[in-house]
């Protein structure tokens, strides 16, 4: 089949005059040229639109003017008038897929979007793994030649620029707005969007939007909105105060550093650098001498602190000529990702909140001593890289505009606290960034809860790792929480489940992802809801797994069946629903079996124990639609878990081909 289309139904000659004539008919109802309406930002030539369906138009005009749209595709013009701040909006009906179309805006000035498609809008969300371009930094497997095959001209493009805010958008940031799909266009976008869209293009023959909108390395709760939040038992206080403070868009910068204030004053039991209230690290006597050492400026990750989330403290003794005893100097760290406290001499001199601001701090003057003087920063990093990241030549201490003492170099360091400590404290910060609660529900998502969809994939998890009970309500909360936006409760709703990762195994007792892939199990729970297993495709040392091919198309499959109607399509594995004990063994009941499971001369990736707890790895046979699981080890057997483990080393798949989702049956 070839991928280049130049029209989804063809150019006949009746075509091309009907075409003709509603374009005729929509420019003898305007007169002029020059735009006077603006439109959200997403509504731009090469858009499409959601079939079949009512979509809200509005945007701005002349105050108190009557705003006039022709809909190309049935010539019908819809009218109503702009108030007297210009504000107009109205609805109109989409049709069947098809398209090119045209629509006219006039408010006695016109307005043309061109080449405008109808036919299936997908909203495809999440953290990197669905941010991965296929070339940039993704270089997905055979990215070139997936690249210079990616001419589909009927598949359109929208991206959505990594915007935060504290209250309800109602436009959105682009980074550009809707482009065809070719080889010029595709290779910084979503590969796994990218991918459904090639399969249900495939498949349908119609048009295909995707409005994609994610951020790496972004928690769950960042996309949810306030609203959403309040059913969250960890988010309900931090939703009702952000509610408040986001109607006071004038008071809201105040209101954010009292809380932030208040956030800090929170950390401080569960700093080991604060002591009652006191900053006990940065006292000038506060023996450092176990302290280990790291250049400045320079990412922590990298010199010791790989991963590392948190509180981090860094001290430096230096020499100050005795000429400035008793004198008022300056003290600049040029910029710090993400927030710090800086002491001189023990005494807190300051404070700043955010990454992209230069520090510049007073050392009053009754605070210099000639000789040794220390310097300690308290610094919070909250995701991504952390520590000193600005120029070198911008940390110093000066005397007016002399140079006094070079602060780059090398700080002694030590961590105050690991932020799997203060995940519970983040449902109250009060910041303003892309982890903060609701702050991308609030820039990324709102703006299109007008915009009709067909429906939503999702690829996200990894940012919320060892919070996976809470993620367990979080995510089906979020769910909800679009459905309702949208208002229409059955939009479906598609995700991935964590690829494999880290260190291959079949028995990890300190795995953290299996926790969460079984939280995201738990929403299938809900309506409309379906979920594609990854964990055959993973990569044990890259969080973010190159196939994205595969991803894509799973995920296109689950939409293929379930909303497209069509036949002969297994979109997953059987799925784990209940056990019993039989002697020695465990026997393993599934639902959703189809034609059974896909036979293997080994069964592996399951571990079985007793009521000890001790978990062996077990062997494992089909026997119809089930599983019997034993162990030598185990006479007395009390659970199953099947591959659990971060990278699990696992082999059980339906005959269709998909992998079985990892599962437990125990609770422990």
């Amino acid at each position: 089949m070839a991928n280049s289309h130049k029209s989804i139904k063809g150019m006949n000659s009746k075509s091309l005059l009907k075409k003709v004539l509603v374009a005729a008919i929509c420019c003898a109802t305007f007169t002029e040229v020059e735009a006077k309406i603006t439109l959200p930002s997403f509504f731009t030539d090469n858009m499409v639109l959601q079939q079949r369906t009512t979509l809200k138009l509005h945007g701005t005009a002349s105050p108190q003017k009557r705003v006039i749209v022709c809909t190309g595709w049935d010539s019908k013009t819809y009218e109503t008038r702009s108030d007297e701040q210009g504000q107009w909006s109205l609805n109109i009906q989409t049709p069947a897929a098809g398209g090119p179309y045209e629509l006219t805006f006039s408010d006695g000035k016109k307005l043309t979007l061109k080449n405008v498609l109808v036919g299936e809008v997908w909203f495809c969300s999440g953290q990197s793994n669905m941010e991965m371009p296929l070339d940039g930094w993704g270089k997905i497997m055979n990215y070139q030649q997936e690249i210079a095959d990616a001419n589909y001209p009927s598949i359109r493009l929208l991206q959505v620029k990594h915007t935060t805010a504290f209250a309800p958008q109602d436009d959105a940031v682009l980074d550009f707005g809707w482009e065809e799909c070719s080889p010029a266009t595709v290779p910084g976008f979503s590969s796994t969007a990218y991918f459904f869209a090639r399969k249900l293009w495939e498949e349908l023959k119609v048009p295909v939007g995707l409005v994609h909108s994610s951020w790496g390395g972004t928690p769950a709760e960042a996309w949810t909105s306030y609203e959403g939040l309040k059913q969250v038992n960890n988010y309900q206080a931090y939703a009702e105060k952000m509610l408040a403070v986001s109607k006071e868009k004038e008071n809201s910068g105040n209101t954010y550093q009292q809380e932030w204030r208040k956030w800090m004053d929170r950390l401080s039991p569960i700093d080991k650098g604060m002591k009652n209230g006191e900053a006990v690290w940065a006292a000038a006597d506060y023996d450092d001498s176990q302290w280990k050492t790291m250049s400045a400026p320079g990412f922590w990750e990298k010199q010791g602190l790989g991963g590392f989330d948190g509180l981090a403290w860094f001290r430096k003794v230096i020499q100050i000529p005795s000429k400035y005893q008793g004198k008022e100097l300056t003290l600049y760290l040029s910029k710090i990702d993400d927030d710090d406290i800086v002491y001189f001499n023990g005494t807190e001199i300051g404070a700043t909140t955010g990454v992209d601001i230069e520090r510049k701090y007073t050392i009053p003057g009754e605070l210099v001593q000639s000789g040794l003087n220390t310097i300690a920063v308290r610094i919070l990093d909250t995701g991504g890289d952390g520590g000193f990241i600005g120029a070198s030549e911008s940390m110093n201490i000066c005397y007016g505009k002399k140079q006094v003492v070079t602060l780059a170099g090398e700080w002694k360091y030590n961590v105050g606290a690991q932020a799997r400590e203060l995940q519970k404290e983040y449902a109250s910060k009060p910041k303003v960034t892309q982890l903060t609660p609701g702050t991308l529900y609030n820039a990324m998502v709102n703006p299109f809860i007008n915009f009709p969809v067909k429906g939503f994939i999702w690829y996200q998890g990894e940012a919320n790792e060892g919070r996976a009970y809470e993620y367990t309500d979080l995510f089906q909360a979020m769910i909800n929480d679009w459905r309702q936006k949208w208002d229409n409760k059955d939009l479906p709703f598609y995700f991935v489940q964590l690829a494999a990762f880290r260190k291959e195994a079949i028995i990890d007792v300190n795995a953290q992802w299996p926790y969460i892939r079984e939280a995201q199990s738990a929403a299938l729970s809900l309506a409309h809801t379906g979920m594609i297993v990854t964990t055959d495709i993973g990569d044990s040392k890259d969080i973010h797994p190159k196939n994205k091919q595969e991803v894509g198309r799973r995920l296109a499959l689950l939409a293929l069946k379930n909303d497209y109607g069509k036949s002969g399509i297994e979109a997953s594995a059987p799925v784990y629903d209940s056990y019993c004990v039989e002697g020695n063994c465990i026997r393993i009941r599934f639902k959703n079996v189809g034609d059974g499971f896909l036979g293997k001369e080994e069964l592996k990736g399951f571990s079985i124990a007793g009521t000890d707890h001790q978990f062996y790895s077990a062997q494992a046979k089909i026997e119809g639609d089930e599983i019997v699981i034993s162990s030598p080890q185990v006479e007395a057997p009390a659970a199953v878990r099947y591959g659990w483990a971060d990278y699990p080393i696992c082999n059980l798949y339906g005959k269709n081909g998909l992998p079985v989702s990892p599962f437990r049956t125990d609770r422990w």
